[in-house]
């Protein structure tokens, strides 16, 4: 049996009509369930930052999350396949009347990805002071606690609902299928086989 970590909400739902599609009969969680068994497979419900410890610590075989938080958590994982679901960017957003000056000493950004940002101005040869934050990021510049932030954006609606724009992209994101390491070489064929059918749908 394979287990496979989903993040909850709509990814997760997109996830399970591939799989519904595949293997016939519904793939759905059922009110606030949190292990559901289908077919031979063990999906668990879970918050989707947490879909990578999951996976790297081998409680779950597979998991679907975005590339960012791949990016972002740098974890220890194989990434097998882009679902081409979920697709958003990561990017960086200031108070609309404003620019970004690149060429400001430190610059200050609030966000919940540190690493992407970090790395992203030290691309640039720019120093960034990060303020992490949880939610509710847009009211960071708004309330002068900093000069811009990066997060994720889909529509770009949120930001520009709280008087930000979008200065630039850092990346695109999508969710992805990841395997732990150790379950991939153990249970390599049935993984390899459900890669294959899952490929076949979405191409």
């Amino acid at each position: 049996m394979l287990t496979l970590a989903l993040p909850k909400g709509r990814i997760a739902e997109e996830t399970l009509a591939i799989f519904s599609e595949i293997f016939g009969g519904e793939f759905a969680f059922s009110g606030r369930e949190l292990i559901m068994e289908q077919h031979g497979f063990r999906f668990l419900n879970v918050r989707n930052q947490d879909v990578p410890t999951y996976v790297e610590h081998g409680a779950a075989d597979l998991g679907v999350v975005g590339l960012d938080v791949i990016t972002e958590q740098r974890l220890e994982i194989i990434d097998l396949l882009d679902l081409n679901i979920g697709r958003c960017k990561v990017a960086i957003g200031i108070r609309n009347e404003e620019t970004l000056d690149w060429n400001r000493p430190d610059i200050k950004i609030a966000t919940k990805m540190v690493n992407i940002t970090r790395d992203y101005f030290a691309q640039k040869a720019v120093g960034v002071e990060v303020i992490k934050l949880y939610g509710s990021i847009e009211l960071a510049p708004l309330v002068g606690l900093a000069d811009a932030i990066v997060d994720i954006v889909e529509t770009g609606s949120t930001m520009r609902e709280n008087g930000l724009k979008v200065a630039e992209e850092i990346m695109g994101s999508s969710a992805h299928l990841i395997a732990n390491a150790n379950s991939y070489y153990a249970k390599k064929e049935a993984i390899l086989d459900l890669h294959e059918k899952i490929a076949a749908i979405i191409q």
